[in-house]
């Protein structure tokens, strides 16, 4: 009966709750993820025993389809622990929803070969991809593929032929086609494994391709596999960068636990302070809590009334407007905005104790930065993009 009743309690557990059972054993290793610039095989084998990576994966290949906000606010959670293992496993979990937009002969390439299967991906469409008859020809290196020591495939992104010019696509590669290049040594995010892919003349069978545009639009094969899911019709930039956004709203929330728990018990030692003073009762420290505990509630509150949005629109629509995609793009980019004012508000006050590379306060703010220097949650991308919109202009950028 116990057993019986425990089994139950566990598949009524959300995705978050069982986030939040590992949260002190991914936060324990932070540092040493970091020091390795590499998720261990622990946490990624742990994210597997919760479903993680079945979160947004078609139930016809073994996936869970739960709502896009559920891994989205799941992420968070996880980030507060560690901000790489959250960043590689959003990433991860999200290509899964991503390969449902490919072709169906595309998917079962995949999945019916190995079921667990994981896809990096390299976004930048900076090489051309030579055409045959029958495949598309790879060759250079794609670079900041998040995550590859952990993968099975990869999307590639490159410039595929179209009529007199080129059109940006994802292409799928098995990782049995590339090597890996160690490129990354970095201060934020360091625990990502974000290396360089090199791919030699790769052959890429032409149904093995997901045109950008297509991807953008929620307009894809997949969608028509799937045409009775509002998950499955959801743009791209609508679903990918709401969990890379979430990464730096979740290290915020990390960093905030982290320096209550510190701030409570820590009295000064300095002359200038003087001794034995009480940090907690500094009017000063009260005022930076508040405003990293606001900024980080707002920025939670946008991204997943955002994401969640999109999902019900795509559900009603067959396309979604160029505003409704907007507004998504605007609350991704400033939600990481709002993380950063939450890390720069608490870091700042850290005193010299702030400065050991073992406290999560000063790593937190590291990586909510390196959060929002990608281009698809930098706020002075997106907000330029936003205000061009709202001024009756073309908006530039990507949406």
């Amino acid at each position: 009966m116990n057993t019986a009743n425990t089994q139950f309690n566990l598949q009524a557990l959300t995705l978050k709750d069982k986030v939040k059972s590992l949260k002190d054993t991914f936060k324990e290793r932070a540092l040493q993820t970091e020091k390795d610039r590499r998720v261990p095989n622990d946490n990624m084998q742990a994210l597997f025993d919760i479903g993680y990576f079945d979160a947004v994966k078609p139930k016809v290949y073994g996936g869970a389809e739960l709502q896009f906000a559920e891994l989205v606010d799941a992420n968070i959670e996880l980030a507060a622990s560690c901000a790489s293992t959250a960043w590689i496993s959003g990433l991860l979990s999200a290509h899964q929803w991503l390969l449902a937009m490919f072709p169906k002969q595309a998917q079962d390439d995949v999945w019916l070969e190995n079921p667990k299967a994981l896809l990096c991906g390299s976004y930048a469409p900076v090489s051309r991809a030579e055409e045959t008859e029958d495949a598309y020809v790879l060759n250079g290196k794609w670079s900041f593929a998040s995550g590859c020591d952990h993968t099975q495939w990869s999307l590639c992104a490159a410039l595929v032929p179209e009529g007199e010019g080129y059109t940006p696509a994802f292409l799928l590669v098995p990782a049995t086609q590339y090597e890996i290049e160690d490129t990354w040594n970095v201060v934020g995010l360091a625990g990502t494994g974000s290396k360089t892919l090199v791919l030699n003349n790769v052959h890429v069978p032409k149904y093995r391709i997901l045109k950008f545009k297509d991807a953008v639009s929620g307009q894809t094969p997949g969608a028509e596999v799937y045409s009775d899911k509002g998950l499955f019709k959801i743009p791209l930039l609508m679903g990918v960068p709401s969990c890379l956004a979430s990464v730096g709203v979740g290290a915020a929330q990390g960093a905030l636990e982290s320096y209550l728990d510190s701030v409570a018990t820590r009295v000064t030692r300095g002359a200038v302070a003087g001794n034995n003073n009480k940090m907690a009762e500094f009017p000063t420290i009260q005022l930076r809590v508040a405003e990293a505990v606001s900024s980080i509630d707002a920025a939670r509150e946008i991204l997943l009334r955002d994401v969640a949005l999109a999902e019900t629109l795509a559900g009603q629509k067959n396309e979604l407007s160029i505003d409704e995609r907007l507004l998504s793009r605007r609350g991704q980019g400033f939600s990481v905005n709002l993380a950063l004012r939450a890390v720069e508000a608490l870091n700042a006050s850290t005193g010299g104790l702030g400065l050991n590379l073992d406290n999560p306060v000063q790593r937190a703010w590291r990586d909510t930065n390196a959060v929002g220097r990608h281009i698809s949650m930098n706020w002075d991308a997106v907000g330029t993009m936003i205000g061009q919109q709202m001024l009756g202009l073309e908006p530039k950028g990507q949406f």
